[in-house]
């Protein structure tokens, strides 16, 4: 879940509170009342969140940014934000990697490294990067397998940023990796 989602869900709720606490105050304490109240709104708060989603040809509930066509091809939809997510099994783990051209390696985050399995307690953030926000320092790791669907790509070199990120980046060190990255309404489509 990115800050994307967090702050939808978070606008959400606040919504459905404020409904809530609305509803109760009018009610003057008739549960029953209340109760189908409460349905109703959530009714109609369903149906226009699914219309406007669809209008938009992007389902709140049924998402999918990332299918493996029959050829192998990876195929990603861009997101609301303009960027295009590819998860990938690192060292096992879930993943959801950035997928960035401007990056030059693949670069984790220091939550992501620990979910990878990796101990960011004992790296050692010997190299530099420069980003948007300035120079961040990066300790090199090696992953040891990194799976997009059936293939899997073993012992990769990757850096963990020691400063605050979004999310993990897939850079041109692993999107080199393909033969073909094309970029085509709103697609991303990656051939090995």
């Amino acid at each position: 879940m990115d800050s994307y989602d967090k702050m939808r869900l978070l606008y959400l709720g606040l919504l459905i509170a404020v409904i809530l606490g609305s509803l109760l105050m009018r009610s003057g304490g008739r549960i029953g009342h209340l109760l189908r109240q409460a349905g109703l709104w959530v009714v109609i708060f369903s149906g226009v969140s699914f219309g406007i989603a669809t209008l938009q040809g992007d389902l709140i509930f049924t998402s999918q940014n990332q299918t493996v066509l029959d050829d192998g091809r990876i195929e990603l939809t861009m997101q609301r934000d303009g960027h295009y997510y590819l998860t990938a099994n690192v060292n096992g783990a879930p993943i959801e990697f950035v997928v960035d051209t401007g990056a030059s390696h693949i670069v984790l985050t220091q939550a992501d490294a620990k979910r990878a399995g990796i101990d960011v307690s004992t790296l050692r953030y010997i190299g530099s990067a420069s980003t948007a926000n300035g120079i961040v320092r990066t300790a090199p790791v090696t992953i040891q397998s990194l799976q997009v669907d059936d293939v899997t790509d073993k012992n990769i070199r990757a850096v963990v940023n020691g400063g605050e990120m979004n999310g993990s980046l897939l850079g041109m060190s692993y999107l080199n990796r393909f033969e073909k990255i094309e970029i085509s309404q709103n697609r991303l489509v990656l051939t090995r």
